[in-house]
């Protein structure tokens, strides 16, 4: 009995570190940069190519928003939580896509968006977030630089739980940037809807999610479709506030935010 639970134990613990040390691996992909503002802070994010560039080609870009528990100051969390660089690596962004990957982290006790996630609807604030205002300058900075073949019509933005407010936030603050969203259990302005009707949207949200809402998920959706918009929705059946792994899963969703361009 003894040497079964020391032979369990030494197996879990194999099994962490083999996990630890993978996920470094892919982190060493993704290169850790520290954004000064010319206003005021700091912003840590992590950027990373597509695997192969050729000369005078442009490539699609993935802006991430991850969700609370990402945040810090470690410029690794914004990436590990909830298994964001895992999936990533699944559906080989890098290669398959040939993207390059923006990351940014919050740091603790601040949101993307200042607002609180149990309300059931809320206002856009006047002006950004902290963290979103140094992101979009970072962001700005990253796509302008000529060293980095972005393509401006293939830029698109992800986001799961407070990243999901940012993902409405980001889109709602800049509806002309993006060439598609994909809101992953987070929440909006529905008064802004029309604002965003003409930009390709695909939200997800678990119908028991009881962190957000899907009335928030549901709400926007109604609001860009009563303002002439065909977004997509998803709400998964069963499912509570982790709707990203369904989100992430699906191949359809890929394939469909990669065809996406600015028009």
């Amino acid at each position: 009995m003894k040497f079964l639970f020391l032979s369990t134990l030494f197996l879990f613990c194999f099994f962490l570190h083999a996990q630890a040390k993978n996920i470094e691996e892919l982190l060493s992909n993704y290169k850790a940069a520290t954004w000064k503002s010319p206003l005021e802070g700091t912003f840590n994010y992590r950027h990373c190519p597509p695997a192969k560039i050729k000369n005078n080609a442009k490539y699609p870009l993935l802006v991430f928003f991850h969700g609370a528990g990402g945040r810090g100051n470690d410029n690794k969390g914004q990436l590990v939580d909830a298994g964001g660089i895992i999936a990533f690596e699944k559906e080989d962004l890098r290669a398959k896509r040939e993207s390059y990957v923006f990351a940014g982290q919050v740091p603790k006790g601040e949101r993307w968006v200042d607002v609180h996630w149990n309300l059931l609807g809320h206002r856009m604030p006047k002006v950004p977030s902290h963290s979103m205002r140094m992101a979009f300058e970072a962001l700005d900075a990253f796509v302008s630089d000529k060293k980095n073949q972005v393509d401006r019509n293939r830029i698109y933005v992800m986001g799961l739980s407070m990243g999901g407010y940012g993902t409405w936030d980001a889109v709602q603050r800049r509806p002309d940037f993006f060439a598609a969203a994909v809101p992953i259990c987070g929440g909006g302005d529905k008064r802004l809807g029309g604002k965003i009707s003409k930009l390709p949207i695909w939200a997800w949200h678990g119908d028991k999610d009881t962190v957000i809402k899907p009335s928030r998920s549901r709400d926007m959706i109604k609001a860009i479709r009563e303002a002439g918009g065909k977004p997509k929705y998803s709400e998964i059946e069963g499912r509570g506030h982790n709707s990203w792994v369904d989100c992430w899963r699906s191949e359809e969703m890929w394939a469909w935010l990669y065809s996406q361009r600015k028009k």
